[in-house]
């Protein structure tokens, strides 16, 4: 089953987690061709979103917070957009929008980046919003400090965190079609989660960059990690490989129900009110043509169908709503 590993490093300011998205990465997989509305993902973009939904599950693992972490990486490549979305739960869905044709062997900067204009966006969404909360969003290029086109997901999340955070990250990302995997390295906080209100302790993480030896002997390890060993050594062999030198303290894997899996949040009231957002004209514009407003989710593959009756109770204030459509005996 999927897992989630995290660890620490006895006496330095080091944390760690691991992920390993199996059932979980392969039920997102099938769920794309569910309803056939969809062709299988090409092997380079089916790799680039098994990346990303690994980062998300380390990178919502990382933080406390009551909500969905949402990972998005907008190109202005063959691939327009892609999605992981991660609760605290550790449920995640992911999904994938290609224009076009994709070469084989096309690297990530062409797939996402190919006129330099991608971004990447990462969304903090609460769970239980106050009245007036709205979602945090830090939004970076797909490019680094010079310009240049950045050629990993991993590279692009590692300057995000050292530019929004100021923490030095090490991730090292990979999938399959059958298993999207990620190793994440971080140096803790100067003086813990909490303490960057003011500008003397945000001055203090800034000249920590770069500067802790423990860390930066523990990343270059953690880099060192090849593809095929993340994608196909379990935990407890690749951690020992990786760290036999260091005195790590490891917390018992997150699995089964508590762990990482596949569940999308669609339903169909919430289609409803997608509809009900286009306005009654363009539905009925659409009835008009199709003779159903038919609606798939893009991340579960479901179809929600809604006849004229339907859409006009979309539109109906409640008291004044039609029966709902019986079933026929």
């Amino acid at each position: 089953m999927s897992s989630l590993h995290r660890f620490l490093f006895e006496g330095l300011p080091v944390r760690g987690a691991l992920v390993r998205l199996t059932d979980a990465w392969t039920e997102v997989l099938a769920r794309r061709a569910q309803g056939g509305a969809h062709p299988p993902y090409a092997p380079a973009v089916r790799d680039l979103l098994g990346e990303l939904t690994a980062a998300a599950c380390l990178m919502q693992a990382n933080i406390k917070f009551n909500g969905s972490l949402v990972l998005q990486v907008h190109g202005d490549g063959p691939v327009r957009l892609a999605v992981a979305e991660v609760g605290s739960d550790l449920s995640l869905r992911a999904t994938a929008t290609v224009t076009g044709d994709i070469d084989p062997g096309v690297g990530f900067a062409d797939l996402v980046n190919r006129n330099n204009q991608g971004r990447c966006a990462i969304t903090l969404d609460p769970r239980d919003r106050l009245p007036g909360q709205q979602a945090y969003q830090g939004v970076v290029p797909l490019f680094g400090d010079r310009g240049e086109r950045l050629d990993r997901v991993s590279l692009v999340l590692q300057h995000y965190m050292l530019q929004s955070e100021q923490l030095d990250t090490c991730l090292v990302l990979a999938a399959d079609a059958e298993v999207a995997a990620g190793l994440l390295v971080q140096r803790l906080p100067v003086q813990g989660a909490g303490n960057l209100e003011s500008e003397r302790l945000r001055q203090a993480q800034e000249d920590a960059i770069g500067r802790d030896e423990d860390y930066r002997r523990i990343a270059l390890l953690a880099s060192s990690l090849q593809r095929d060993e993340l994608l196909r050594l379990d935990a407890d062999t690749l951690l020992r490989r990786l760290f036999w030198q260091e005195d790590v303290r490891r917390f018992d894997p997150v699995t089964g129900p508590q762990g990482p899996r596949f569940r999308c949040r669609c339903s169909r009231e919430r289609v409803g009110r997608m509809i009900v957002g286009l306005g009654r004209s363009e539905a009925q514009d659409i009835l008009g043509e199709r003779g159903v407003v038919e609606v798939g989710c893009d991340f579960c593959g479901l179809q929600y169908r809604f006849d004229a009756i339907d859409v006009e109770r979309l539109f109906t204030p409640p008291g004044d709503a039609p029966p709902a459509n019986q079933p026929v005996h």
